[in-house]
């Protein structure tokens, strides 16, 4: 469906559900930073985009505002178009689409359906536990895990997963033996690999797929000057953390090395990882990370970084 960009793919685990390598992720769709608001119209056109380019993986949650129904809205003109539902793989999360949180079976069945709803879809493919502050309520009797198998035998959804930062939770769900695919973000990425110690290992061994998100750190490894983004995003970054990307963007200009393509490709260099998430709010980012995503870089390249930096 137009200018396609030929991507590699990789089995999520077991599933044998095949993803192009980079996914968009779906928190800022059509978002605008400046007036803080969404254009769901904008927010459209960069799924269809993603789609048009080639990649197939597409992750979202209730908790990222309008995501799903930008989706939906996307979907509903992709299949106008003539596509396919099985031109793509869509993965959306439970437990935080309410305040409190909820992992009961009720709340899941309740989830998953308003997800298809919006997403005007009759199953998606993965549908993950996301950020539980602990996993009693999800392993409990008639907790989420049972509302997911249920789901996932009336054929609703193809897969379960944990999207959550801490390793320990990803190591029980794994071990569980119900869980298909672990989500982590922020720890397999150019400044902290700490997940190659503990989550890719194990999910390796235990057939589990891993989806890894936040590979450019808030911006810090796009290129851009890190203490510029860190205070142009006026969050409380860890200082170690913006020094670090500090010194990795001089060695990358020093270099003449494009930074975000570095980030991008070292996120997805471990064959383990079967997918990097890449938000974007509109088309033309979705160009840009592809390019910086396909541009080819000598192994010699690798070399040096990992000498210069202890890269994992």
């Amino acid at each position: 469906m137009g200018n396609n960009t030929s991507l590699s793919r990789r089995k999520v685990g077991r599933t044998g559900i095949e993803v192009t390598t980079i996914g968009l992720g779906g928190a800022w769709l059509g978002y605008d930073h400046v007036a803080g608001k969404r254009d769901k119209d904008l927010g459209a056109a960069t799924v269809l985009h993603a789609l048009d380019r080639g990649i197939n993986l597409i992750d979202t949650s209730p908790l990222y505002g309008e995501s799903e129904e930008i989706i939906g809205y996307a979907l509903k003109e992709y299949f106008r178009r003539g596509g396919k539902r099985s031109d793509f793989v869509l993965s959306t999360k439970t437990g935080t689409r309410t305040r409190p949180k909820d992992y009961s079976y009720a709340g899941t069945l309740r989830s998953v359906d308003l997800s298809l709803e919006k997403l005007g879809l009759d199953y998606v493919d993965f549908a993950l536990v996301h950020d539980p502050d602990n996993l009693a309520p999800v392993f409990a009797p008639d907790g989420a895990l049972d509302a997911l198998l249920k789901l996932k035998a009336d054929g609703k959804i193809r897969a379960i997963g944990l999207g959550a930062r801490p390793h320990d939770m990803h190591r029980a769900c794994i071990e569980n033996g119900n869980f298909d695919l672990s989500l982590t973000f922020g720890d397999y990425n150019l400044l902290n690999q700490s997940a190659s110690q503990t989550i890719l290992p194990l999910a390796a061994a235990h057939g589990v797929g891993v989806f890894n998100a936040m590979v450019v750190e808030y911006g810090l490894l796009t290129g851009q000057d890190p203490h510029e983004v860190a205070k142009e995003r006026r969050w409380n970054a860890n200082q170690v953390k913006v020094e670090h990307a500090y010194k990795l963007w001089n060695w990358a200009k020093a270099e003449n090395y494009d930074l975000l393509a570095l980030a991008l490709q070292y996120s997805a260099r471990d064959p383990r990882v079967s997918a990097i998430l890449v938000g974007a709010s509109q088309p033309s980012e979705i160009d840009v990370d592809l390019q910086a995503y396909t541009q080819p870089f000598a192994d010699s390249v690798w070399t040096a970084l990992q000498s210069q930096f202890h890269t994992a």
